[in-house]
């Protein structure tokens, strides 16, 4: 897959060299559960720890 979806939590299940997401799919929520005005009311749901 080509995507260029980066990601610094070194501690996720889906990270990879270079902070790259290797997820399938990335799921973003609002945190109000309204329309965004900025990434910090985003909150990423498909964050798993690795174990």
């Amino acid at each position: 897959m080509g995507q260029r979806i980066l990601c610094e939590v070194n501690n996720c299940t889906y990270w990879g060299e270079g902070n790259k997401c290797r997820a399938d799919v990335i799921y973003v929520v609002s945190q109000t559960g309204k329309q965004a005005a900025d990434s910090e009311e985003t909150d990423c749901k498909t964050f798993k720890p690795e174990i």
